[in-house]
């Protein structure tokens, strides 16, 4: 989209992923029904767009692959294979008994479509799942807590597991005092928004080897060469990359057809999350 539209009607325009931010000068030039973003989250994106604008997010496209990831820096997380891959470099045979995922207290934090799928795909893994979201209710056969008992919550979990979308309500819910409630080793994963975690607290408790983190988004993004997270034992860093894999052009192609037939007969489009 770094030129003209090619015509002044356009039924669907479907910004490039990771880029919805950018496009409100090609949009002015142009009448759209629909514009489909290719991600689920879609804080800030309402001030960037023109007047006039339907936005729908991305959802039932990414969170399968985000899920995915989370399991992946977990496990990864937990079974010490960043070591491994930095003996493997040196070729050094370096065996270690490592903190197991089965049998571990989890606290997972958002229970929307990634919470969901995170929560199947831990499933087999044997943990005792505590779910938290904006608001307490019996769903899927779990007891999801409610945000507010999130400090009684936190003493006790050994992995915490953010699927949270960003904005001002959840900006820095994990803070010092979050951080300082977890028990010594605990693991905080990362697959929601950077902003969901103050950087400069998990610093403090990473460098004392109190907190161990995996991350797939970080604050600020991308994280500057010359960022302490970088370098500090226990911290795993993934360069948000939760929803980028195989399965995502095929299922952004599925939603776009179906958002395509569903104008075609005179429908709503699925997941509108603003409209300008």
């Amino acid at each position: 989209m770094d030129g003209p539209p090619p015509r002044e009607r356009i039924d669907i325009v479907v910004p490039p992923y990771m880029s919805s931010f950018d496009v409100r000068a090609q949009l002015e030039q142009v009448q759209t029904r629909l514009v489909q973003g290719q991600s689920i989250g879609y804080e800030g994106v309402a001030d960037r767009l023109p007047p006039g604008i339907v936005f729908a997010n991305a959802a039932s496209v990414h969170e399968t692959s985000t899920a995915e990831l989370a399991l992946a820096l977990t496990l990864a997380a937990q079974r010490h294979l960043p070591d491994f891959v930095r003996a493997q470099a040196e070729r050094r045979w370096a065996p270690v008994t490592a903190e197991s995922l089965a049998d571990r207290r989890v606290l997972l934090i958002g229970y929307g479509g990634v919470g969901k799928a995170i929560a199947a795909r831990l499933a087999p893994f044997e943990v005792e799942l505590t779910a938290v979201a904006r608001t307490g209710r019996e769903e899927d056969g779990i007891a999801v807590h409610g945000i507010d008992e999130l400090p009684a919550l936190l003493p006790d979990a050994e992995i915490v597991v953010l699927a949270l979308p960003g904005g001002e309500e959840t900006h820095h819910l994990i803070d010092d005092a979050a951080l300082s409630a977890l028990p010594d080793g605990a693991l905080v994963v990362n697959v929601g928004r950077g902003s969901l975690i103050d950087p400069d607290a998990l610093v403090v408790h990473a460098r004392r080897g109190r907190i161990r983190a995996a991350l797939d988004v970080t604050e600020p993004e991308p994280l500057p060469a010359d960022h302490p997270l970088w370098s500090l034992p226990g911290v795993l860093i993934a360069p948000h990359v939760g929803g980028a894999s195989s399965a995502m052009r095929p299922r952004i192609a599925r939603l776009v057809r179906t958002q395509a037939e569903r104008m075609l007969r005179g429908e709503p489009p699925l997941n509108v999350v603003i409209e300008t």
